[in-house]
């Protein structure tokens, strides 16, 4: 599959080119909109939690409906914030093999990683879906959105997923990504869109970013019921 691949020229290798979340989901919705402003059989999904206020700027700015894709990083042992795979609510593991292979890591590091993941996606599926069924993509064009791609495993979970039940198109709308990952993704998809592609060997998701944090389960869950998804409970916090 030959993917045609999106960015701004002039965002290429910088830095905070974003005011935050809010910001990058407008000049996100700007780049689609030529292709994809009110477009028929046409939806956002967004990943939680950052990749909410993107989707929510997408789906604005292009008049499309949002709905939720749940999938979870495999957390590095004692390095949270960094993966060696992602994992799906349909049980799919995506494994970073040659990260797998650096880190050393035995195959009951990896299971009891895996196994933390699965309470955790159930947990995040329960709070922000609240029942509701995943949207039916069957033959639609799907525009999957997240704050930023760091090795870009999360998202070929979800590209996957959502191929698997039935997507005719899948193009993929985050803010800023290294161009390696764009490059492993890119083939599998028909479209990307990532207005801030840096090259070297070190990135970082948050350095696109003016302000960053990391949001809150509440923060999200009032974000989504502001716009209208599904009502949820707004009981849980971090």
């Amino acid at each position: 599959m030959a993917s045609k691949i999106f960015e701004v020229s002039g965002f290429r290798d910088k830095r905070f080119v974003f005011k935050d979340r809010d910001d990058a989901g407008k000049v996100l919705a700007e780049m689609l909109s030529p292709y994809y402003e009110k477009a028929k059989e046409t939806l956002v999904l967004a990943i939680p939690s950052g990749g909410v206020p993107i989707g929510l700027g997408v789906a604005k700015g292009l008049s499309l409906p949002l709905d939720l894709i749940i999938v979870r990083k495999i957390p590095v042992p004692g390095n949270p914030e960094a993966g060696f795979g992602a994992l799906t609510l349909d049980g799919d593991v995506f494994l970073n093999e040659e990260l797998v292979a650096f880190l050393r890591l035995s195959p009951k590091e990896i299971e009891d990683q895996i196994t933390k993941v699965k309470t955790d996606l159930q947990e995040r599926n329960f709070i922000f879906r609240q029942g509701t069924p995943f949207p039916d993509v069957i033959n639609k064009t799907v525009l999957m959105a997240d704050d930023g791609l760091a090795s870009g495993y999360t998202m070929l979970a979800c590209v996957e997923t959502v191929r698997r039940k039935g997507a005719s198109k899948i193009v993929v709308a985050v803010p800023t990504a290294p161009e390696r990952s764009v490059f492993r993704i890119s083939p599998i998809v028909e479209e990307v869109f990532c207005p801030n592609i840096r090259t070297g060997r070190y990135f970082a998701v948050a350095d696109a970013y003016a302000n960053w944090y990391d949001l809150t389960r509440n923060e999200v869950l009032t974000r989504l019921q502001e716009a209208g998804f599904p009502k949820t409970s707004n009981s849980h916090t971090d």
